[in-house]
């Protein structure tokens, strides 16, 4: 019974933006941008419209931590190791940071989507996938500047 050393030099570009996106300011600007979005798409009013942005926030946050990251290593896994190889990048290039980019759009979108439909029992639809899809490429866009903007800072 030998404990194997840990590996903390295993990481890829989800992993970095999951611990971004847990952030005060990420959080706080997802909230007020998502607000808007929720009244004006589902026709709540102001409390509904908080308690569901409260919710589906959640849902999406701790969803998302485990969820991001696994998105993030089948990427890695395919096609990206076959576009590593062909275009003789690494796993930190443009196009791994804007497919990291989209995940976390998309799988904050589905999951607050399922909230709305489930939990207040509203149809969601195509126009409101989109417009939860466009209010989370806000909230995704500040974490992910921030690793540029305050890097290494944490």
């Amino acid at each position: 019974m030998i404990a194997a050393p840990a590996r903390a030099d295993v990481v890829w570009p989800a992993m970095f933006l999951e611990t971004r996106l847990v952030t005060w300011w990420a959080i706080a600007t997802g909230l007020v941008a998502e607000y808007l979005f929720v009244r004006q798409l589902f026709g709540f009013g102001v409390k509904k419209a908080i308690l569901a942005d409260v919710c589906m926030n959640a849902a999406s946050t701790i969803l998302g931590i485990l969820l991001i990251p696994i998105a993030g290593i089948v990427w890695e896994i395919f096609p990206g190791i076959v576009l590593y190889k062909v275009f003789n990048v690494g796993t930190f290039n443009p196009g791994t940071w804007a497919m990291t980019f989209f995940f976390a759009v998309a799988i904050n979108a589905a999951l607050e989507s399922l909230v709305i439909r489930w939990a207040f029992k509203t149809k969601v639809g195509k126009r409101g996938f989109w417009g939860l899809f466009l209010a989370n490429t806000v909230s995704v866009g500040v974490a992910l500047g921030s690793l540029f903007v305050l890097w290494p800072q944490t």
